[in-house]
């Protein structure tokens, strides 16, 4: 073999190596970008779990408020008809009081006065059916949020704070006050007097 020949040789062994090593190194790179674009796609596939679980959890949210607004919507619907209703009620009421002690009264007045309780009656009862609760507090310590006090008045006999008298009975409907109760509340003995005029 003669001297360029075996150089040839050299050269295509040589070439054959750098061939072989860029073969390499591109597999490598190849790899190296697979697996980093791997690496991306694990991450974007983590972020839409989490997206789709906080979407899933907003849904079941958004469901139990509206359930909630409509088992208050039943449940309170009556509320204005019940507050229409309520001063018949009043209106009922006052006439079986009008005619109290009125026992030697003529025929006519004692059956009006049956009638009207009887009226009374049948509405209470409707007010039952419907979760319609009269609030008659006489004795029970004063709650801002049941009553609406109509003035302070001297009572040696009961509580400070506590009711003594009840003007207009108040209703709660499904336990929602409708209409606070109007009583008056009695004062404790030393309580400094107060301008009620201001």
């Amino acid at each position: 073999m003669s001297t360029d020949e075996n150089r040839n040789e050299q050269v295509e062994e040589l070439n054959e190596a750098v061939d072989a090593s860029a073969e390499a190194a591109g597999e490598q790179e190849t790899e190296q970008g697979e697996a980093s674009e791997l690496d991306a796609l694990k991450a974007q596939v983590q972020e839409f779990q989490e997206q789709m679980l906080r979407s899933q959890a907003e849904m079941q949210n958004v469901r139990r408020r509206a359930e909630m607004d409509v088992e208050k919507a039943h449940k309170f619907a009556l509320e204005k008809f019940v507050k229409e209703l309520l001063p018949v009620a009043d209106s009922l009421e006052k006439a079986v009081e009008s005619t109290e002690g009125q026992g030697n009264a003529d025929d006519l007045v004692a059956s009006i006065r049956q009638g009207v309780e009887m009226t009374l009656s049948l509405l209470e009862s409707s007010f039952k059916k419907f979760n319609v609760e009269p609030l008659n507090p006489i004795g029970e310590p004063f709650d801002p949020r049941h009553h609406e006090a109509m003035s302070m008045v001297p009572a040696p006999d009961a509580e400070p704070n506590s009711v003594v008298a009840v003007v207009q009975k108040g209703y709660l409907l499904n336990g929602r006050v409708v209409r606070p109760a109007m009583v008056m509340v009695a004062k404790a003995q030393d309580a400094p007097k107060i301008d009620e005029k201001a």
